[in-house]
């Protein structure tokens, strides 16, 4: 058994949630129109459906017969289309003639059946939605491919995903996973596929496609939550890249045992910025420009271009940090790096304007 420090006293409402919820998947619903205004133009073609069959009735009044006087006036034309369209049927006006009798087989019934339609078009719109829905969530699994499954949508898991998509990651192609129903609705609403439910059971992380993912960021409000996931992660997919987060930084050790292949410890992180702020406010300042992400100063990891190769690491037009060599990260200064190579990855800071993509090949690294 293993023991994870918690940072102090989660809160006990949300760790019951977590083993009560149902698993479900839920895709990024399109904008419909409000409940009150479906409603009012229901009743809408419901009346004007009872207004054209009144009409057509007192038209060819002289077809029918009223059994309390004879006559069918404009009234009794109204009241025979009301029973009429409502399946009621008294029988005290009745068509009498030929014409009426074919107006009713060939007009009034057609008309019975829309307007039935129209009174019970809120069931038939579920069961349609029903169908809809369910034809989209198979036909989304059976497209999903090298997908980025995110646990967990708070603000470590919002900031990881708006990073990865500034890389050009289509928001299809990210799936969330939490065990709030209201946070997987603000996920949808947002454009990402969500699947509600508890990220530390694997039938959870089926749901989310997760043996099929590319990349898995775990941003759990808990550490332990965390280890859980990562190893429940690593176990149903050996090949995808998992980037945990964790607030103590003694249980980073634990999460790359669990099979984490990075580790971001947040609260240390930013104690340390705050620490630099107060010694440096401009360095704080650059380093919080580096944090954040499409603006100012970004740091990205991108390949060596054939002009760069056989250069130097400070002879390249950006400002290189470290180079990346097979499963080695070494600084720009390492006499180990020589002359660049092809195969070699830089890690550079480049200067990006507002609303500019970073390029595809060039990717960020991984924000806290």
């Amino acid at each position: 058994m293993f023991h994870v420090k918690q940072p102090g006293h989660d809160a006990i409402a949300r760790q019951a949630d977590e083993h009560l919820v149902t698993h479900r998947v839920k895709l990024p619903k399109k904008v419909v129109e409000r409940p009150i205004r479906q409603v009012g133009k229901r009743l809408l073609m419901a009346l004007l459906v009872l207004v054209a069959t009144a009409l057509i009735v007192y038209v060819d009044h002289d077809g029918y017969n009223d059994n309390s006087d004879g006559a069918v006036d404009l009234l009794d034309a109204f009241y025979y289309a009301t029973v009429t369209l409502s399946t009621t049927g008294y029988g005290d006006i009745t068509p009498v003639s030929d014409a009426a009798r074919l107006t009713n087989i060939f007009v009034i019934t057609p008309l019975r059946v829309l307007f039935l339609i129209i009174l019970v078009g809120t069931t038939l719109e579920v069961l349609t939605e029903r169908t809809r829905e369910e034809w989209r969530l198979n036909r989304w699994r059976s497209t999903l491919r090298d997908h980025t499954v995110v646990v967990g949508f708070g603000t470590k898991g919002r900031s990881a995903i708006q990073t990865v998509c500034a890389t050009g990651l289509n928001k299809e192609q990210v799936v969330v996973v939490d065990p709030s129903s209201k946070v997987i609705d603000a996920a949808t609403a947002e454009g990402y596929a969500g699947v509600m439910g508890d990220a530390t059971r694997s039938e959870v992380l089926k749901r989310a496609e997760v043996q099929r993912a590319k990349q898995i960021i775990i941003a759990t409000q808990r550490d332990d939550t965390a280890v859980l996931v990562t190893l429940t992660a690593r176990q149903l997919n050996r090949g995808a890249k998992i980037v945990a987060a964790v607030r103590e930084e003694e249980n980073a050790p634990l999460l790359q045992q669990s099979g984490a292949d990075a580790v971001i410890t947040s609260a240390s992180a930013a104690g340390r910025l705050l620490g630099l702020s107060v010694l440096s406010p401009a360095a704080g300042m650059v380093m919080e420009d580096l944090i954040q992400q499409g603006s100012g100063l970004d740091i990205v990891e991108r390949p060596v271009t054939r002009a760069e190769a056989g250069k130097g690491p400070r002879e390249t037009e950006d400002l290189v940090v470290s180079v990346v060599r097979g499963h080695r990260v070494l600084g720009y200064d390492d006499p180990a790096i020589g002359k660049l190579q092809l195969t070699d990855r830089l890690i550079t800071i480049v200067r990006v304007s507002p609303g500019v993509q970073v390029a595809p090949h060039a990717r960020p690294l991984p924000r806290d």
